[in-house]
């Protein structure tokens, strides 16, 4: 075995070299023996550097991204990452890393029904695909965090003059993005057969959990431990100022984060400075707005003309809690996959014009619920969303006679 390499011009020349033997064809087991045998661990910012040569020397992005599954596969487990700061909660590498918890949870119980249906453990195929494309639901939630590195985190890296890791991330986020797409897809397909379905497991379902999984390893191993080291505590609060614009995926923060010595800002306060909301019959301010929304009797929930869910109200007795991992959802994957088609038929009637409203009530417990869908639209017609607007009318229900006199409950 040759003697271990510590230098760190040397390591990377090797590392290098490795790459470059993937990039050539050879197995992706033989290059991690060579790597064991050589290097003990390789700093998480040399892993970066030989990237970002490698493509300024001419491999162009697109091959990089190839090799991108292949080296990272190569260097698992051997990535120092002793020298990576720690981050306090709230902080948007926090954040992400909570996220990425998140999402091995959703990425463990999708592998073990579909070891159930593979074991013929689950003799319902059909209730099996419809929890399953239940967990690839949740999964697509890894846009927002996807969206938040994209336009948060590598600007500011590209700034550092580091392009070409940030761009094959990218790449591989658009990937993984079509491969949840396409397992979405076979998910919902009716009439299946057993083996036709384990088979396109194999080619798309399966491949899409081992992509989502493999970049949460490539963040926690590779970017983050980079990026903390390159990003101030400005630029961190810049990009924790804007994350809300893009929500959160699986898990909706309980604290706030800004670095010491600055005044924490938060989008309301932002928003608050700037003034009152002007409407055509008055105006509000934030907070009273606020307090408004919040204080009327009914749930509200948007959803904008892309169907992502924008808003809620955040009255104390909500009958359906949200909390704001849902911002910026497809509307889509709010909801349980069996009604996902009464949810897109909904959509499409107040799209076309074909309907307004969609009223629906169900018994609760003891409640009795009243949900309405209300198509919003513009003086010209033209579509701006969906209100979803929910009430407990079981008190309503209950009332007799006439109440004239004041008289508090």
């Amino acid at each position: 075995m040759s003697e271990l390499i510590d230098n760190s011009n040397a390591r990377k020349k090797k590392l290098k070299e490795l790459i470059l033997k993937l990039h050539k064809g050879e197995s992706q087991e033989k290059v991690r023996k060579e790597l064991m045998e050589s290097l003990s661990s390789i700093p998480y910012g040399e892993v970066v550097e030989v990237e970002q040569e490698l493509i300024n020397e001419g491999l162009p992005e697109s091959e990089v991204l190839k090799l991108c599954d292949a080296h990272s596969a190569v260097l698992r487990g051997n990535v120092d990452l002793s020298a990576s700061a720690e981050v306090p909660e709230g902080h948007p590498v926090d954040i992400m890393i909570k996220e990425n918890q998140e999402l091995r949870k959703v990425i463990s119980d999708a592998r073990d029904l579909l070891e159930k249906i593979e074991a013929g453990i689950e003799s319902d195929l059909s209730a099996a695909m419809t929890a399953l494309r239940g967990h690839f639901n949740s999964l697509f939630d890894v846009d927002k965090h996807y969206l938040r590195k994209e336009y948060l985190v590598f600007p500011f890296l590209e700034n550092e003059g580091i392009t070409g890791p940030p761009k094959v991330m990218w790449g591989k986020h658009d990937e993984i993005r079509e491969q949840i797409r396409g397992s979405l897809e076979i998910l919902g397909m009716k009439d299946v057969e057993r083996d036709e379905f384990l088979a396109s497991a194999e080619i798309v379902i399966k491949p899409a959990l081992e992509a989502v999984e493999d970049m949460t390893l490539k963040e926690e191993e590779i970017l983050f431990p980079m990026a903390l080291e390159k990003l101030s505590e400005y630029q961190w609060h810049q990009v924790s100022q804007q994350s809300l614009e893009f929500g959160f995926c699986l898990y909706d923060p309980p604290v706030s984060w800004a670095p010491k010595g600055a005044k924490e800002q938060s989008l309301q306060d932002i928003q608050r400075a700037e003034g009152h909301v002007q409407l055509p019959t008055g105006s509000f301010s934030l907070d009273e707005l606020l307090a408004l929304l919040n204080s009327l009797p009914v749930d509200l929930t948007f959803v904008d003309k892309n169907d992502k869910v924008k808003y809620f109200s955040q009255s104390a007795d909500r009958i359906f809690q949200r909390n704001r991992a849902i911002l910026n959802r497809d509307v889509r994957h709010c909801h349980p996959p069996a009604s996902s088609h009464i949810v897109d038929k909904i959509i499409d009637d107040f799209k076309s014009g074909r309907e307004s409203s969609a009223p629906f009530w169900i018994q609760m417990g003891d409640k009795f619920i009243h949900i309405e869908y209300f198509a919003l639209r513009d003086e010209k017609g033209e579509y701006l969303g969906t209100l979803e607007v929910s009430h407990d009318v079981s008190r309503y229900r209950k009332l007799e006679g006439e109440q004239r006199i004041l008289s508090y409950s």
